[in-house]
């Protein structure tokens, strides 16, 4: 079965968006309570769960929506300007619902099925120290016709929110720069320990926090694997990138909002300025202006590498790159989708901060108020444009125009060779 048919009018934007706007603005209304108060948006997550919400990427064929790269990431903006912390922590299952598309028939309709029942998966991928670059310390070791997982990780992004985790793991005697390998369990299994101890300025509600596996089962079914720099991770490492770059184009709109509804609302003015109401005053309405232009040139660019993302696929998908066994080279259409999402990258982050700065602009002293939460969008953007260091993304682009060199990641978050020899 192939998931290549283009989406139904049912999976339109302009359908769906009718679908979710309503539920979108009511996790919005308790979006600032929550994060003065540092609540954990169970509830927002529950809502959006029983709505469909993680399933907008099963296809057709498996009887879900099957909408396009493009109509989730508009969504995914719709939802980050309401709540950049719930939007954001839906980026792991997103991510991994992704790579089902690559996976071996039995696979995806296991998992294709669990999540139209309203299951989703979190992410535990990264170790926070002690772990060579491009090498993992959390292992599964063989336990009969199964499996046990140990080790710790952290950045366990949504995973507390979630059904199960994605835990990326080492195995004897597999290189992990030929073939990647993940464990998937439960959340609520024996020896796994899911604390919400992230200490970041921004995001504080994604539960972007400390996982832990101690013995933990793993059914030989749980076990997935994929090839190291395949057409599987390409894509879905694009993606994963590009559902960041949707957060942060909803924090655009956000911080546009906010100074549009402070500016309504607002009847005092400064003895420097011309007297005028704030939303008379021609140099206010040009920061607004200049607010706005941000946050639509954010979306636009994040729109057209989702539009690059999802051609794609579809060329991998014409090429059988997602068959099974599949051994050929990645399409080099889904490598130029990579590269378009890796320009939207080197430019959306500073569209979505400026955006957020200029918002205190068009506010008095009265506008650092704690209780009005308008620094959060600077904060919240701040923390997700650090993921991925744009220096990195930028060479890379770079590198391919001068050279043709094609981007090649490390497979792994680690300690660098030089840091390692020196002990540091």
């Amino acid at each position: 079965m192939s998931s290549s048919a283009r989406p139904s009018l049912e999976a339109s934007y302009e359908s769906l968006s009718l679908r979710y706007a309503s539920l979108f603005a009511q996790v919005g209304a308790g979006a600032l309570q929550r994060e003065s108060e540092r609540e954990l948006p169970h509830e927002a997550v529950a809502w959006l769960d029983q709505a469909g919400f993680g399933a907008l990427r099963v296809p057709r064929w498996a009887g879900g929506v099957g909408a396009s790269v493009e109509t989730t990431a508009r969504l995914v903006v719709d939802l980050a300007e309401a709540d950049s912390n719930v939007a954001h922590l839906y980026r792991s299952h997103f991510g991994f619902v992704e790579g089902l598309h690559f996976q071996p028939e039995a696979v995806r309709e296991h998992w294709y099925a669990r999540v139209l029942a309203g299951e989703t998966v979190g992410n535990a991928s990264t170790e926070r120290t002690g772990n060579a670059l491009g090498e993992l310390n959390t292992r599964l070791s063989p336990d009969g016709d199964s499996w046990l997982l140990d080790g710790s990780k952290y950045y366990a992004t949504g995973s507390i929110f979630s059904d199960h985790t994605r835990v990326t793991v080492s195995v004897e005697g597999v290189d992990p720069t030929i073939i990647q390998v993940f464990g998937v369990v439960p959340t609520a299994a024996q020896g796994v320990v899911l604390e919400d101890d992230w200490d970041g300025f921004g995001q504080t509600l994604t539960g972007t926090g400390t996982a832990t596996f101690d013995a933990v089962h793993v059914g030989a079914d749980a076990v997935l694997s994929r090839q190291a720099g395949g057409s599987e991770a390409v894509h879905e490492e694009a993606f994963f990138q590009l559902y960041l770059l949707a957060v942060l184009a909803g924090i655009a709109r956000a911080a546009r909002r906010d100074a549009v509804a402070t500016i309504a609302g607002r009847t005092r003015t400064f003895n420097t300025g011309t007297g005028l109401p704030f939303r008379e005053d021609p140099l206010i309405q040009q920061v607004v202006g200049r607010i706005s232009s941000k946050a639509f040139a954010a979306e636009a660019t994040v729109l057209q590498a989702a539009r690059a993302l999802d051609e794609g696929l579809d060329a991998a998908t014409a090429a059988g790159a997602d068959a099974e066994g599949y051994a050929g080279p990645v399409p080099y259409e889904l490598s130029l989708a990579e590269i378009a999402v890796e320009q939207a990258q080197v430019i959306v982050p500073d569209l979505a901060l400026g955006a957020a700065q200029q918002l205190f602009e068009t506010v008095g002293a009265s506008g650092t108020s704690i209780s009005k939460g308008l620094d959060r969008h600077w904060r919240n953007a701040q923390t997700v444009a650090t993921h991925n260091p744009v220096a990195f993304r930028a060479r890379s682009i770079g590198d391919f125009h001068l050279n043709g060199t094609l981007p090649e990641g490390q497979h792994a978050v680690g300690e660098a060779p030089y840091s390692l020899a020196q002990g540091a």
